[in-house]
């Protein structure tokens, strides 16, 4: 079994993936039940998505589903990877994430996110265009004075109850976002989607330009990715090949179908854009047993310095993923107690 000598926190992003045949409601019922079991396993997070009328992803109210998230656990932190802020009002994300934090106290992230709407009307119907995704980093610090009461914001107006409350904000980011991170004092969130380079690059310029602020006295990388975790590799890859085949539709229709099961999608004939992407959807995902997706995420840590791992798995077997996170959760000892130097422990959130 592969040993995390300074084993990275591992977390998880359940985007709340809807099968075909299945109901968007049963889908985020599953996400809760998936919630408890991830924090008697030891993992450190939880995290739900933001979608607009994507048919195979249920989760399009992230702080709501947080929420009962929270009220079904005691310990694990929760949140948001992420809210979209240029869907909404700064002011009512830090009512929100206030809400949260209210009711469980110390146990709430703020993920924040760019991206705006997956098509043209999904755009319309939110209110906004491709350009409003430009604003994301006045967005930003926008909320962030709400949280701090900072009234040079808004005069006379205040996010009640969030004022004054400790939450912590991330960045999710690729490429530029990073530079916004390190300029607010932020955490990080990457996902490797255009190279191990490009990744490295990227956290390399976040950790140099990086000011220490009241919420984060030192970098603190959560490095992204797909991981399933299997008896043998065969079963891990196929618990990728759902989501994979959905990613590889969207790409050549333009919708985000619901998951198909893994023995479907094998049996279809694709034509060669399809096979393409496709094969680039699964592509730099890990998996395999547990002892290779040990050495692989060990190695991964290694060359990014990530502080901690946000998994995320689109699989229509939900019985096999909860294998795949008790697979994961043994092969990185994230349950065998204290795993992270003082000198990043400050960067916690």
């Amino acid at each position: 079994m592969q040993d995390f000598e300074t084993p990275p926190r591992i977390s998880v992003l359940d985007r709340s993936p809807a099968a075909e045949g299945g109901t968007h409601a049963s889908a985020l019922r599953e996400t809760v039940r998936a919630a408890v079991e991830l924090e008697t396993l030891g993992y450190h997070r939880v995290w739900v998505s933001e979608h607009h009328s994507v048919p195979g992803i249920a989760g399009s109210a992230p702080t709501v589903l947080a929420a009962a998230i929270g009220a079904a656990t005691t310990r694990i932190r929760i949140g948001t990877g992420g809210v979209m802020l240029p869907n909404h009002r700064p002011l009512v994300v830090a009512e929100q994430f206030g809400v949260l934090e209210s009711l469980f106290p110390g146990r709430v992230d703020m993920g924040l996110g760019r991206s705006v709407g997956f098509t043209g009307g999904v755009r319309k119907a939110l209110g906004h265009n491709k350009d409003d995704a430009d604003r994301f980093a006045d967005q930003v610090r926008e909320l962030l004075g709400y949280l701090s009461g900072d009234q040079r914001v808004h005069p006379g107006v205040h996010a009640f109850p969030a004022e004054g409350l400790r939450i912590p904000a991330f960045v999710l980011a690729t490429g530029a976002g990073a530079d916004l991170a390190a300029e607010l004092g932020l955490p990080l969130v990457i996902a490797a989607i255009r190279g191990e380079q490009a990744l490295v690059d990227a956290i390399g310029r976040y950790r140099e330009g990086f000011r220490p602020s009241k919420v984060l006295p030192a970098p603190y990388v959560v490095l992204s990715t797909s991981v399933a975790v299997g008896e043998t590799s065969e079963d891990a890859w196929r618990l990728l090949v759902p989501e994979a085949w959905s990613n590889a539709y969207s790409r050549t229709h333009g919708v985000f179908p619901p998951l198909k099961r893994a023995d479907d999608v094998l049996a279809m004939t694709m034509t060669d854009t399809e096979r393409r992407q496709f094969d680039r959807a699964l592509s730099g995902q890990v998996f395999g047993t547990a002892d290779e997706v040990g050495a692989e995420l060990a190695r991964r840590a290694a060359v990014s310095g990530a502080d901690e791992i946000l998994v995320t798995t689109g699989a229509t077997d939900r019985g096999a993923l909860l294998d795949s996170y008790r697979r994961l959760a043994a092969v990185t000892g994230i349950g065998a107690g204290p795993r992270v130097a003082p000198a990043v422990r400050a960067g916690r959130g």
